[in-house]
């Protein structure tokens, strides 16, 4: 577990302006989201050649909503971290991190969104067929994070398997030239609270959150290419992920225990805040997710199964009579992730309705999701 991989060897020659050029560090964060591009950009238009979608273009597409996801990605954390930002070149450096997924997100989803609209093409085609790259991009790029060791999590109990903890400690590095820092951010992290001496070799054992995260990327990859096998109407997987990915983001950033990941100012009980958001999140799944599933009993269900997580909230963080409660905030990602599962639900039943009401409408590239629901003259159900 190191931030660089390998470093290129150089003859050490003295340059103006730059000084003596030593050997190259090839950090390992910069190696896989440059990976994560690679097999996104392979993944992406495959898909969209089996789709009907001339590839030359999207893949023009895809070059644009890959420069602004990183971009997106990088503003969302200099704006929850603006401690970080001292100058336009911060907005550029990229070596240790410092990006935020849902800032990648929402900057290629606007990327896309401008140029599809400039070529007169439609959004959700493209989206259908793009959003599996995000989830292969997840698996890679945080196994990045981990080789880094930033997006760390909560301290482990004492009775969390050895294994477990192995994974979830972290070194101090001993070369201080690594992203200009003399140890992991757990690590760091770890020395500035007072947990452990600067002299320690490794931070305590935390939830490896950026392996939990990389094992979701993975499971939601499968999910995302199943659910293309039968999908009823375009936008449907892309509907699916931003859904799925939501619910997941929002668990796992309880985990989290990063200074970096920011909060929004708004509290409330913790009692209430907590079962309140998983239950709309398993209303969204219950639509978005589980509505396709065939077998009336396993959906109703999976249906039912969303819903614990929000009645076992409720019952484990309920105050003791007379106690005042704790107030809880939440991530930035997580709200995003609450408002992005919301949106992509109605969506989904928009999408579902035209389905319904005109399969052949619904699955076309040209045609929007409105006019195969309203210039249908067989659509009874408004």
């Amino acid at each position: 577990m190191h931030p660089v991989l390998f470093r290129i060897p150089t003859p050490g020659w003295s340059l103006p302006l730059i000084g003596t050029l030593g050997a190259v560090p090839i950090f390992s964060y910069g190696v896989m989201l440059g990976l994560s591009l690679v097999v996104g950009w392979y993944l992406t238009l495959g898909l969209c050649e089996r789709d009907g979608l001339d590839r030359e273009q999207m893949g023009s597409c895809y070059v644009v909503t890959a420069i602004l996801a990183v971009l997106g990605s990088r503003l969302l954390f200099l704006v929850t971290n603006p401690d970080q930002f001292h100058g336009l070149s911060d907005l550029f450096a990229l070596r240790g991190g410092g990006l935020v997924a849902y800032g990648g997100f929402l900057g290629g989803f606007v990327g896309s969104w401008a140029f599809l609209k400039a070529k007169g093409k439609r959004l959700l085609p493209w989206a259908d067929a793009a959003v599996p790259s995000l989830a292969s991009g997840l698996a890679i790029t945080r196994i990045g994070c981990y080789l880094f060791g930033c997006d760390y999590g909560r301290r482990l109990s004492p009775e969390a398997p050895r294994w477990l903890a192995n994974l979830g400690t972290f070194p101090r590095w001993g070369d201080a030239s690594a992203a200009d820092a003399a140890g992991s951010p757990a690590w760091a992290e770890h020395v500035s609270r007072g947990l452990i001496a600067p002299s320690a070799n490794a931070s305590l054992p935390v939830h490896p959150t950026q392996l939990y995260e990389a094992l979701c990327g993975g499971l939601l990859l499968a999910l995302l290419l199943a659910v293309r096998k039968r999908r009823r109407f375009r936008g449907q997987v892309f509907c699916v992920a931003t859904v799925t990915y939501g619910a997941a983001r929002f668990a796992l950033e309880l985990l989290r225990d990063d200074p970096e990941r920011g909060s929004i100012a708004f509290g409330a009980p913790n009692h209430l805040l907590l079962p309140a958001c998983f239950g709309l999140l398993a209303v969204c799944c219950a639509v978005a997710v589980f509505a396709d599933v065939e077998a009336a009993l396993v959906r109703r269900s999976l249906q039912a199964l969303g819903f614990v997580p929000a009645i076992g909230a409720a019952v484990w963080l309920r105050p003791p009579p007379f106690a005042l409660p704790e107030r809880a905030t939440l991530s930035t990602s997580q709200l995003i992730g609450l408002a992005s599962a919301a949106a992509a639900t109605a969506l989904f039943w928009v999408g579902a309705r035209a389905a319904k009401a005109n399969p052949a409408a619904a699955m076309s590239l040209e045609l929007t999701l409105t006019a195969s629901v309203t210039e249908d003259p067989r659509d009874t159900t408004g």
